[in-house]
């Protein structure tokens, strides 16, 4: 059975956990088969965005706790320490994947988002929670720290002291905190439904400006400021006079919908 699967509505895309009967805990085919989707995602040119949820009672519980033992007993260097990705290896890949994607993706948490499901979800561009959705760095409970991207993402997210405190202590938080501390964009009864209507508006848009605007705000993050505004004036210059600009002028003048090829 595939433990992740992909439905498409139009040009977006529902990446959906799939192990409903473990809380869609993280075991190594499930993390194969995250990097996989989001890497034949990336390539597709008529996508405009993703949703990524759960199947079940819960976006994630986390790193499946039988996969601990064998963990342990393998070498952790070999495991580990190999770039595989770029400047990531397979475990962070399993989150960053996401934010390499060139389409902004929105995850929807119920349930619970715990250690590698809550990395998970800060690869998104934005998360959408239903209320009481419990969420933890849950590293700490095992003796270990965060290392599936969460060190990248967290401090682009919230306060210093947050991180740390999230880090050091492994406690549960609600989505109402996180909303608090800037971890999640907003609190919503039903986060799928939620997140596919951001998701359909955000494809209404000019396609080639929303993929400048995910490449622009990646580079606003870590990129020094001249470099910054050379990319502003760069992707704006690319944008202008183009045909999907052209055409969100007519719908505007003609007052309809846009219409990109």
């Amino acid at each position: 059975m595939n433990k992740v699967t992909i439905e498409e509505q139009g040009p977006v895309a529902i990446v959906r956990l799939n192990r409903p009967d473990k809380m869609n805990a993280v075991d190594m085919q499930m993390i194969d088969e995250v990097i996989a989707a989001g890497e034949a995602l990336a390539a597709r040119a008529d996508l405009r965005a993703v949703v990524l949820t759960g199947a079940g009672r819960a976006f994630c519980a986390g790193l499946d706790v039988a996969n601990f033992a064998a963990l342990a007993m393998g070498d952790p260097e070999a495991l580990i320490m190999p770039r595989s990705h770029g400047a990531a290896n397979r475990f962070q890949q399993f989150s960053l994947v996401w934010r390499a994607l060139p389409v902004p993706v929105i995850a929807a948490l119920h349930g619970v988002a715990f250690g590698a499901g809550f990395q998970l979800a800060l690869g998104a561009d934005m998360r959408v929670a239903a209320p009481g959705t419990r969420l933890s760095v849950m590293e700490m409970k095992w003796g270990l720290v965060p290392d599936m991207g969460g060190m990248v993402t967290l401090p682009e997210l919230t306060r210093a002291d947050v991180v740390r405190r999230l880090t050091y202590s492994a406690e549960e938080i609600t989505a109402e905190q996180a909303e608090r501390w800037g971890l999640v964009s907003e609190i919503a009864a039903d986060p799928l439904a939620r997140a596919l209507e951001l998701a359909q508006a955000i494809a209404g848009r000019s396609p080639s400006a929303i993929r400048a605007a995910k490449r622009l705000i990646a580079t606003a993050y870590t990129a020094p400021e001249a470099a910054v505004l050379l990319a502003e004036s760069r992707e704006q210059t690319d944008l202008i006079g183009k045909p999907d600009q052209m055409e969100v002028i007519a719908a505007n003048m003609q007052g309809r919908a846009p219409k990109f090829g």
